[in-house]
């Protein structure tokens, strides 16, 4: 079986990246926004403020070194494997600690194996020789980065999930962690719940869950805010989930053919959803923030990626009962928080719960000590 997995390097061509400069110094901006904070500094309530945007767009042509980032990925073992008529990409790092366990950590969107890779250090080889350590398995899902887009219909998170579990027993894993948030939250979900007999157990820090049929019930002063901050979260600022829900096409002329519009869309999220008191680079650097985008961007796989929103609209699985140890951490800033009692309601074996100090819907990248440590405390109990 392993025959069938076959090295991946990465070198995009120079000419593709003096094409993005060049783009990039071509382009056409929008006239400034329309509002301004009371303290005269930037106001991102219409979207990315033109002034953030075109100093941005100066440090991508002058100083971002996307060569950096090809090294960082070459050397944790890039691989691709055909499955179910798609080459897959993944990283595969396995640990020189003999009592390591596997574990496969799915990405969401807008992000990439980008985002796992700031963790695979600690969970692989952890500083702590009493912390547990796992051999990590990283793809890319379907129609994101270096997987293939798929050429039909049908690539939902069920028959991701299932891909999944081939990918690991192809690896040599018969049991494994999953691990996962935003979609790859919900492919995690759907491995506990459709491969039990494989998954050991599992994380998320994106527990989706439907609202209990006879309502919010009794709820903490916490929980109330949480829940107040996601459904407004649900009526203000789901309109991107929307437009790659039902017209992904259309979106992709704009992200394929742009550089910019493929920045906006993606920096938008990360401002809005990672923990910071208004700098975004607080939370994510610019050249995290650019190596997410540069990735899409020479991939051309902005339409790709929305498409799997058209393929799962409406969201499913938000009902179906996972049996599996699960352990969830919530993150203080990410966009939508639930109660617990109805995380319990669906994960029904819920064996850690922790709300983290710190950190958002990118917790690997904001905040990846804390990361890898909840995943260390919350698996390192569970027997393979």
């Amino acid at each position: 079986m392993h025959d069938q997995v076959r090295p991946f390097h990465l070198h995009v061509p120079e000419a593709d990246l003096d094409e993005l400069c060049e783009r990039l110094r071509r382009t056409r901006l929008p006239e400034t926004e329309t509002v301004t904070m009371p303290s005269g500094g930037l106001d991102w309530s219409q979207g990315p403020p033109r002034e953030y945007v075109a100093d941005l767009m100066r440090y991508w042509i002058e100083d971002y070194d996307w060569r950096r980032l090809e090294r960082e990925l070459d050397a944790h073992a890039q691989a691709v494997t055909e499955i179910d008529g798609l080459d897959i990409h993944f990283l595969h790092v396995p640990s020189p600690r003999p009592d390591a366990r596997p574990m496969i950590i799915s990405h969401g969107w807008p992000s990439s194996v980008i985002e796992p890779l700031a963790v695979i250090e600690e969970l692989t080889n952890p500083r702590s020789p009493e912390a547990p350590a796992f051999h990590v398995v990283a793809p890319s899902l379907p129609g994101f980065g270096f997987s293939d887009k798929p050429r039909s219909s049908g690539w939902t998170v069920e028959r991701t999930a299932d891909a999944w579990a081939l990918l690991m027993q192809r690896l040599g894993y018969q049991r494994f962690f999953a691990v996962g948030g935003d979609w790859g939250g919900r492919v995690t979900a759907a491995l506990g719940s459709r491969h039990p007999d494989l998954v050991a157990g599992l994380h998320t820090f994106t527990p989706y869950v439907s609202e209990p049929a006879e309502g919010a019930g009794d709820l903490t002063e916490t929980e109330d805010s949480w829940l107040a901050d996601t459904r407004r979260f649900w009526r203000f600022g789901g309109g991107y989930s929307l437009q790659q829900s039902t017209r992904p096409q259309t979106l992709a002329y704009a992200l394929v053919d742009s550089p910019v519009a493929q920045l906006t869309w993606i920096l938008d999220k990360f401002h809005s959803w990672t923990d910071h008191e208004g700098s975004v680079e607080a939370a994510v650097s610019w050249d995290r923030i650019l190596d997410m985008v540069t990735l899409y961007w020479l991939t051309g796989t902005g339409g790709s990626s929305a498409r799997f929103y058209w393929e799962n609209f409406p969201p499913r699985g938000n009902d179906q009962v996972v049996t599996v140890p699960t352990a969830v951490t919530i993150f203080p800033a990410d966009i939508e928080k639930l109660p617990r009692r109805w995380v319990e309601n669906r994960f029904q074996n819920l064996t850690y719960w922790n709300v983290a100090e710190r950190g958002g819907h990118f917790p690997m990248l904001e905040v990846p000590s804390i990361f890898a440590l909840e995943l260390q405390r919350a698996l390192g109990p569970i027997t393979v």
